[in-house]
């Protein structure tokens, strides 16, 4: 079975807080991926994302780590990028095995996009990449999926907050 998160930047005016609301959204734009990406809109981590959080969460370690604004919710900056913002409930009487969804509001997008422009992949690395490369078929495949998934974020979020758009979230399986 495969799992992804998919991220997906949006206006806050064109969306509702709503479960099953978002969860139509995002299906649909899942439908669009491809064209999603393409527009710097959508971006997903493959079944490693709790992985890619662990890896963020290096940065309280780091030297630099004081730089780092904290959330607009006071959570640590590591935090946003994967899993920032607040739970999004299911309706009362939902259909329970719904995907869990997630909203990073602008403020904590913003968060993320700094964060992440400002964090050294290669310093993270160098404190997290023997753990982490031991999870894969060595240290080097390991620092190539992670590099990329740094990129792709440090784009998406990017984007996002130049746009002023929020982040929704939601895990497929």
């Amino acid at each position: 079975m495969s799992v992804h998160m998919h991220l997906r930047a949006v206006a806050m005016p064109e969306i509702q807080d709503d479960h099953s609301w978002l969860a139509e959204f995002m299906s649909d734009a899942w439908d669009r991926l491809p064209e999603e990406y393409e527009a710097g809109v959508a971006t997903s981590i493959d079944t490693a994302f709790d992985s890619v959080n662990r890896f963020y969460a290096w940065a309280a370690g780091l030297p630099a780590s004081a730089a780092f604004a904290a959330g607009p919710d006071g959570e640590s900056p590591w935090q946003l990028p994967v899993y920032g913002g607040r739970a999004v409930p299911h309706a009362a009487g939902a259909d329970p095995s719904d995907p869990p969804m997630g909203l990073l509001e602008p403020p904590g997008v913003s968060a993320a996009a700094d964060f992440l422009s400002k964090v050294s992949f290669d310093e993270l690395w160098n404190a997290a990449g023997a753990e982490l490369g031991s999870r894969f078929d060595g240290e080097e495949p390991a620092r190539s999926l992670y590099r990329e998934e740094h990129r792709s974020l440090l784009k998406f979020y990017g984007r996002a907050a130049a746009a002023g758009h929020a982040v929704v979230r939601v895990v497929w399986a």
